[in-house]
């Protein structure tokens, strides 16, 4: 990109490679440079947490904040009732308010560690859209605002089109999203200032829907960021891994285990990851990707000390670290490891099989995933292979204290007797 830009916004994610689609680059630099301004980003409750998947726009509020501006997280509470088709082959599953309502909660504790919320100018505010679309009047609505939207450039957008290019159904209430979407953006406008929507680059004609009805409603110009949809090197969808979501919540991942996500990040990964998830200087980073052989490996525990910080803290982070290096390095069974209770009762008439042992601790899918695992080779009880898929666990294999369960390389867990 040979746009230089004076905004300290701006550089930080070109120069980082944040930076996707931005609706007028120039104008919005000249923005950024005259004073504070209000930009957000929405997300909608459709889990309790969000997962890494989210985690390229939480660091672009939280540098938004760290550059002198002010981040407003809004929570798609009433969103979250129709479902946003952007880019999925089905439509999202109904939810009913109240487990709409602990989603947030859920997701609020994430932002809590990522942005400073206050009532300063660039203290960050959490809004919720329901707030003023629960309180819409349909007709009006319709009178009003469905004037401004073309349905032929609507059908137009990506997000709609390769869904109706794959003859998969999309409902009148998810064609919807993208008129309440732009509305939220106009409705920030309108109370707070808003002045910049971001999102991933799959939310491009979302933001220009809302950046068109503000300018013919109120008058006024706004601007669009979005972000690059990240894959790793391989090709695959960040967040996910073959046992789930990457989530950001400790009570639905451990920290150990999101230390250890980042942990196994692949080599071509690291100074991209680096430059998006930290905020170590561009320097440092250019020094630690160029590294090689097992140096690289520096690299990538700085990567998930640095991620884990700011997602559970440095002791978090620290914890993590030790238990890898008495999991990995010394072949013990350090303390932060994953464990599950085993009750006793549960190892009568003849104890538990391996395999189910296995089930049980999220090494193996189903027990005919664990029979395959012990099949090839891949796992192990204790540090020792195990060969006998019929192997049974029984009250007096803890004797010694728990059981270390290993699957493949990477994978461990703790199984204690309760």
């Amino acid at each position: 990109m040979t746009f230089k830009p004076n905004s300290d916004f701006l550089t930080v994610l070109i120069e980082r490679g944040f930076l996707q689609d931005c609706t007028d680059l120039e104008a919005l630099d000249e923005r950024l440079c005259a004073g504070v301004v209000p930009g957000y980003i929405g997300f909608d409750a459709t889990a309790a947490s969000l997962h890494v998947g989210s985690l390229v726009q939480i660091m672009m509020l939280r540098w938004l904040q760290k550059t002198g501006h002010k981040p407003i997280v809004l929570m798609g509470g009433g969103t979250s009732k129709v479902g946003d088709p952007s880019f999925r082959d089905e439509a999202r599953k109904l939810m009913g308010e109240e487990q709409i309502a602990r989603n947030i909660d859920g997701i609020q504790k994430v932002f809590a560690k990522y942005l400073s919320f206050g009532e300063g100018a660039t203290d960050a505010t959490m809004l919720n859209n329901a707030e003023w679309l629960d309180e819409l009047n349909y007709l009006d609505f319709l009178r009003d605002y469905g004037r401004f939207f073309s349905v032929n450039r609507m059908l137009s957008f990506d997000s709609v089109k390769l869904r109706l290019d794959r003859e998969q159904s999309l409902s009148f209430l998810e064609f919807n999203y993208m008129i309440l979407q732009a509305y939220d953006f106009m409705e920030l406008n309108r109370r707070y200032d808003c002045a910049i929507q971001m999102g991933g680059s799959d939310q491009w004609g979302n933001i220009v829907n809302g950046i068109d009805l503000t300018r013919r409603v109120l008058g006024n110009e706004v601007f669009g960021v979005t972000s690059p949809l990240l894959t790793t090197s391989d090709g695959k969808k960040m967040g996910k891994t073959a046992d789930g979501a990457v989530w950001l919540n400790a009570e639905m991942l451990s920290p150990y285990e999101f230390w250890q996500y980042w942990r196994n990040t692949t080599d071509a990964d690291v100074g991209r990851f680096l430059k998006l998830f930290t905020e170590l200087p561009l320097d440092e980073i250019a020094r630690l990707e160029a590294l090689e052989g097992a140096e690289i490996n520096d690299a990538k525990i700085l990567l998930a000390n640095e991620v884990t910080t700011l997602a559970h803290g440095a002791e978090a982070a620290a914890a993590a670290e030790a238990t890898a290096r008495e999991t990995f390095e010394k072949g013990g069974a350090g303390a932060d490891l994953p464990t599950i209770e085993v009750p006793a009762a549960d190892l009568g008439d003849g104890g538990l099989s391996i395999g189910q042992l296995f089930v049980r601790a999220g090494l193996a899918k189903s027990g005919k995933d664990a029979k395959r695992l012990i099949a090839e080779g891949g796992a192990r009880l204790n540090d020792a292979p195990v060969s006998d898929p019929g192997l049974m666990i029984t009250p007096e294999s803890f004797a010694a204290g728990d059981l270390k369960l290993t699957a493949g390389k990477k994978r461990h867990a703790l199984a204690r007797l309760g």
